[in-house]
């Protein structure tokens, strides 16, 4: 049933820019973050859920945002992650026969706070021109002055370690543990679909806190190691370096998505910085530098690592890159089975342009196992 009450709601951005909009539901308050945006025409569900969203506030520029319902199949962890939801035409109701309950309903079973009737098309071309930055979303309209002095209290996304958010507190088991391999997997903010991918291919996972280390991950006699997505700024992730460090020691296999792509980067020594607005959807396009193809791939990530300095280290070759900005989105070591790319394969938005990469990473494991 649609909800009759339109309360109304603002969006405020660090700067003092203000979009107007209605509050969605009855949920009121205000939550902060930092504003983004994905241009995905689907998946809403996955992007809420998914831990690299985690303290951002998402404006999602397909025009619909609802209509399909949502399902338990289509969650990538165990609660919504985005901090809060800006959206032009929220659907209260839905068509898909398979859906299990509402988006509202979704929304309001974790607690989110979503904004609708925003001019999103302005919105992203504002963000797009001025770059990603702190903002608020609220219901509590009737004192703007208020709302800037909190915004101001907001950290910024550049150094802020977030993984430990998100991470597990214990390590725990997934797939089969009578499966050919077994993986230890470092958990900085990891996605369900990535452990499926790993598992269905025949590995057994043991999946780590984002602060364990290479003593704990390997007393498990894995036959290869993965560092997984995650949010917020790589740099203050300090113990996850140090770990990535240690497991390059070995000759083990190793495959790092996203952030886990950043870590390994700063492992070898590159850094990374905070782009100006990032890549959030599932249309970007990559070229495989090493077989000359393309590949449409699903992206999320607000920093990318340095380019002139991968160029520069004789370990590393860039094996992929982005086609909008020349952004690195792939890299391995020349000595060593260790690779990792900025996108996430596991998404399949091509439908199944990446997922090799999950098959050389099981090719890397044989080899090294024989």
């Amino acid at each position: 049933m649609k909800y009759q009450t339109k309360r109304k709601a603002l969006l405020l951005l660090e700067d003092g820019t203000i979009f107007y909009g209605k509050a969605v539901g009855n949920r009121t308050g205000t939550a902060y973050g930092e504003v983004c945006f994905n241009t995905g025409m689907t998946g809403y569900q996955e992007i809420f859920t998914d831990p690299s969203y985690f303290g951002q506030l998402m404006v999602t520029t397909n025009a619909h945002i609802g209509n399909y319902g949502t399902h338990k199949d289509e969650i990538e962890s165990d609660s919504i992650k985005i901090a809060g939801l800006i959206c032009k035409n929220f659907s209260y109701n839905y068509s898909r026969p398979g859906a299990e309950m509402s988006l509202l309903q979704f929304l309001e079973n974790n607690s989110l706070l979503a904004i609708s009737d925003v001019d999103t098309r302005a919105l992203v071309c504002y963000i797009r021109d001025n770059g990603a930055m702190n903002a608020l979303i609220s219901t509590e309209i009737d004192n703007i002055e208020k709302l800037k002095a909190d915004l101001k209290k907001v950290p910024s996304m550049k150094g802020l370690e977030l993984a430990s958010k998100v991470s597990t507190k214990e390590p725990y088991y997934y797939g089969d543990e009578n499966a050919s391999f077994k993986i230890s997997a470092l958990d900085i903010g990891i996605k369900k679909n990535i452990l499926r991918n790993l598992a269905k291919r025949g590995a057994y996972i043991k999946v780590f806190p984002y602060n364990a280390s290479k003593e704990e991950m390997a007393n498990w006699n894995p036959d290869g190691y993965f560092i997984s997505n995650g949010p917020g700024d790589p740099e203050p992730l300090k113990e996850a370096i140090e770990t990535t460090k240690e497991i390059l020691k070995d000759n083990k296999p190793l495959f790092g998505i996203c952030l886990g792509h950043q870590v390994l980067a700063l492992a070898n020594g590159v850094s990374t910085y905070k782009m100006h607005n990032g890549h959030r959807g599932i249309n970007h396009p990559i070229l495989n530098l090493l077989t000359g193809k393309g590949e449409i791939t699903s992206q999320n990530h607000g920093f990318a690592i340095n380019r002139e300095e991968t160029e520069a280290n004789p370990n590393l070759e860039i094996t992929h890159t982005h086609l909008n900005d020349n952004t690195v989105a792939g890299i391995k070591m020349k000595y060593k089975n260790v690779f990792s790319v900025q996108y996430h394969p596991e998404a399949s938005p091509g439908p199944h342009d990446a997922e090799y990469l999950f098959d050389e990473f099981f090719e890397a494991i044989k080899a090294s196992s024989n």
